[in-house]
Formats: structure tokens, sequence, C-alpha cells
């Protein structure tokens, strides 16, 4: 059986499951490691805030790294909360007891509010568990309280970071979320800078110092230099505050399963796609539906934000020998048009995720209307000349469905001077849209033998 890559964290426990061990041991999970804790402190926590704090004994925390190290491999650790200098010196006793490689978030302070390192603490962190470990890193508030100098800009962090290196420890990195979003990696002893840029995003940052943190370790435990796993981490943590989501008064936690999540539900719509695609090819009148432009089927994420979250066929759907066939695999962001008809109709109801174009006729459109389909549309001559297309909508497709006064089945244009008239199927998902497209096909064959 293959061996786990084991990671410790040592740290307090949030109770609003947002930071500390429990946003830890998500991340750990979340990049494939297998996660140990050794809890420093219990906290009454929410969104809001923490409403108050109990340390538990050195013993009982030294006990905890000895029950995990004295039975599996850890080499890589690392600390979030440590809120006395009691605490920080036991930590450093079991660092150099199990030569432990330590990555130190030196938590102060909880993202909602509320102390978490007593003042007279920070001597000791700098003493005794700073010399001794690989990494320290600290926010611009953490990194001012370490250095005791200014920090407003990413001269003087680097300024800062190199003070900080005075204490011993290998690398600082000092994280940009209270600056310009660049982190600054200073190794002591390459004497080397490394920025790695960044830009803000939307979301809750509560958890965000943890789980960087957390991240960077499990990078470091799996091999990567200090600069890859920083990079790496940077972008994980980005990913986790993007989907981060509502869950209290205050602010929001982000979201370390985010990336797994997305992941399973790539491959779900990727899967829905292939078999709509199949349903499609395997039609034996379809072909006669298919559009001079050729035509396109496509489903985005549940989350969709813009043409890069919806998957389509790469190349189109084209008539070959009379018979339908797809010109390329089925991969995201590979789609203009049928794309932007799907995130318009998402912005209105966040269920319909799948779009199809196919041609129009007057005949097809009754047969649709015979079917019980839900039918709007559009003229292209009344776009607006100021009309932006962007990855985020189609014009016609807003219009049609504002008209309608909800998201119909099939929506469709007469066209215009050089744009051909098309019919756009809506649906839950690829495989309904294709089955819809299918029988429409069906339908308009049998009326034309009639």
């Amino acid at each position: 059986m293959r061996r786990a890559t084991v990671v410790m964290t040592i740290a307090g426990s949030d109770s609003g499951g947002g930071a500390g061990i429990e946003a830890d041991i998500k991340t750990i999970a979340a990049l494939g490691l297998h996660g140990t804790c050794a809890i420093t402190s219990v906290t009454s926590q929410n969104t809001t805030g923490v409403l108050s704090a109990f340390d538990l004994p050195s013993e009982v925390v030294a006990s905890q790294v000895d029950a995990v190290c004295t039975d599996m491999q850890v080499e890589w650790a690392k600390s979030g909360m440590l809120s006395s200098s009691s605490i920080i010196s036991t930590v450093s006793d079991m660092v150099r007891k199990y030569e432990l490689k330590l990555v130190v978030d030196p938590v102060m302070a909880a993202e909602a509010g509320g102390d978490l390192l007593r003042k007279d603490a920070i001597r000791t962190l700098k003493e005794e568990l700073l010399p001794i470990s690989q990494v320290v890193t600290p926010n611009i508030n953490e990194a001012v309280a370490l250095s005791g100098t200014i920090i407003k800009t990413v001269e003087e962090a680097k300024q800062a970071a190199r003070i900080i290196a005075g204490t011993g420890v290998r690398v600082v990195i000092i994280t940009g979320g209270h600056l310009d979003a660049s982190d600054v990696i200073y190794e002591a002893k390459e004497d080397r800078f490394t920025i790695i840029p960044g830009k803000f995003v939307k979301g809750g940052t509560h958890g965000s110092g943890c789980t960087y943190a957390a991240a960077l370790t499990c990078g470091l435990a799996q091999g990567m230099t200090i600069v890859e796993a920083a990079s790496k981490a940077k972008d994980f943590v980005v990913r986790a505050i993007i989907a981060s989501r509502t869950v209290g008064k205050g602010a929001g936690p982000v979201d370390p399963l985010a990336g797994i999540r997305r992941d399973a539900t790539a491959y779900e719509v990727t899967e829905d796609l292939k078999e709509a695609v199949s349903i499609i090819s395997r039609s034996v009148y379809f072909a006669r539906m298919i559009p001079q432009v050729g035509c396109n089927i496509a489903m985005a994420l549940p989350d969709a934000k813009g043409t890069e979250d919806v998957a389509a066929v790469a190349g189109r759907i084209v008539k070959l020998k009379d018979s339908p066939r797809a010109v390329g695999d089925v991969g995201f962001g590979v789609s203009g048009h049928v794309a932007r008809i799907v995130l318009a109709a998402m912005e209105h109801d966040g269920n319909l995720r799948a779009a199809m174009n196919m041609k129009y006729s007057y005949e097809i459109i009754s047969i649709c209307k015979g079917m019980g389909l839900k039918v709007a549309s559009f003229e292209r001559a009344q776009e607006p000349e100021n009309a932006i297309i962007t990855h985020t909508g189609e014009w016609g497709t807003s219009d049609a469905i504002k008209k309608h006064g909800c998201v119909p089945d099939i929506i469709f244009d007469r066209g215009a001077v050089g744009k051909e008239p098309m019919i756009r199927i809506l649906g839950r998902s690829a495989t309904e849209v294709a089955r819809t497209a299918d029988s429409i096909a069906a339908n308009y064959a049998a009326m034309s033998k009639n």
C-alpha cells in the first residue's frame, strides 16, 4: 500500500469552521495529503469575530504532537494560532524533538476581529520559534509587528523581510493582501527576493492566511521549491476566495474545497456534453437542421462567470455526407456565440445551463410550438449600435427573455444583412437540449414527407 504524505497543523480551532485547524485540514485534504493536527486553543468564533478563547494546557499540546509523530512519518508542519509564550515554547520543543520543518503563520488577529496572540508572546515567537523554522508567512500587519517597521510599499516590505530574517528563519514571505496583492519572498541564505504579483479578487477572506500557509506547506512537503510552492499556494487561495460563500452575518470564509467541486462538476458537464454530441451524431434527421455556419452545443458550470466556464465542441458540428459530425473535441472555453447564449440565459435562470443553435424556418418554429415548447424571438435589426457583446452575455438572448418575461425553450431571430437566421434551444443540460433537437428534427422530417 502506498504511503501517504503526512502534514501536521498546530493551531487553534475555529468553531465557525472558516479558519484555524478546520481550514488547514480542508486545504491539506483538497491537495491530496493526509492532515493531522495538534489543537492549541479552542475559540468561540463566528464570522463576526472571536467571542472567547480557551488555551489548552501546554502538556496537552505536546501530547498531541507526540501521538502523531511517534506513529506517522511527519516531515513538514505548519503552525497557526499560538496564543501564549508557554504554548510557543512547547511547540518549539516539539519542532526540535521531531526535527520538523515548520511553516509559521504568525496569527495575531482573526479576519473577522479579535486578538489571537498576546503581545508579550511576540518576543517568544521571534526568539524561540522563528530561529528553528523554515518559513514564516506574515501579512502586512503581522510583518509590521515582527519587524517594528512601517510597510506601505513593496520596498518597505523587502526591508521588513530582511529584519524578520534576522531572527534566523530561512524564508520570509510577506503576503500582500493588505498592500498591492503582491507577495514578497525573501530567501535569507541566498539573499534573494522574488515577487509574486497578484490582483485583488472579490470574495470572503476569513481563513485566507491559514489556507495559504497550509497550501504552502503541502507544496513543500511534495518537494516543490519555495517559489513553486508559494505560487501554487497563492493560486489556490485566490480560487478559494473567489469561491467563498456567505455562511453568516460577517466575513465570509474562503472555500478550500472549491477546486475539487469544480473538477467534479466539470467532469459531469463534459460527460453530459459528450453524450449530447453522441445523440446528435446518431440522429437520422438532424443533419437537415444544421445551418450554413454549423451548429454547436454548450453547457456551463453551475457558477459560470465567463465563456471559460462553458464547455462546447471545439470545432462545431457540421453536415458531412448528410450526417451530423462533430469537428473537434469537447472542452471548456472553446465556444464564443453559443457559450454567451448560455450565460445570458443563466443570468435569468441559473438552472438553464445548456444551449444549442440550429437553422431557422417558419415550419420549424411551428413544430416547436406544436410540441408545447415556449417560444420567443428578437429582431437583429433592433440591436443597438452600442450593444456590447461580451463574455458575460448575448444581447439577442437577453432581449428575447426580457420581452417573454421568463426564459423560453426556444429563441429565434429571422436574421439580417449578412446574418443567417437562427434558432436557439435552451435547457437544463446538454443531453436535454440534444433530445429536444432530435425530436424537433424528427417532427420536421415527418412534416416534410407529408
